[in-house]
């Protein structure tokens, strides 16, 4: 059993989706730092020097002055600035991984295995070497007559 787990475990598919997880995480990370740290300051600044991860509602009716402190008081609060921020960053990782997908889709369109080429529509006279139709009998460039293709 403990070999079976082993090649299970060592199958590409599995080192690949442990990558994957490792990569995504990292990226989350970066992605967060550039939402709180570089997106949502500008926008914060221009709607009135807003910082959007420290507003809040008490549910108890209390003023708090910050979110720290409605925690030590044990106050329930509703965090909607921080959930803004989580808006955003979502909508920056969705977007990456858009333009992600839609890349490898091209890049696997082009290099799939296994798919046949399309078919051509067009051929070369033999005579003056012109790109002519397909079907064509006579070559509209030099007018030769084309021999019969099977």
């Amino acid at each position: 059993m403990l070999k079976e787990f082993r090649d299970f475990a060592m199958r590409g598919n599995v080192v690949d989706l442990a990558i994957g997880l490792i990569m995504g995480a990292a990226f989350g990370k970066i992605v967060n730092s550039l939402v709180s740290d570089v997106i949502m300051p500008p926008i914060g600044l221009l709607l009135g020097k807003v910082d959007f991860s420290s507003l809040f509602i008490s549910l108890t009716g209390i003023h708090y002055d910050s979110i720290a402190a409605a925690k030590a008081a044990g106050a329930a609060t509703l965090n909607y600035g921080a959930f803004i921020d989580t808006i955003v960053n979502f909508v920056i990782v969705a977007f990456a991984v858009f333009l992600l997908v839609k890349q490898i889709n091209k890049l696997t369109a082009k290099f799939s295995p296994g798919q046949a080429p399309p078919s051509p529509t067009t051929k070369e006279c033999p005579y003056c070497i012109s790109t002519i139709a397909l079907k064509a009998s006579r070559c509209p460039h030099c007018t030769a007559t084309l021999p019969k293709t099977a």
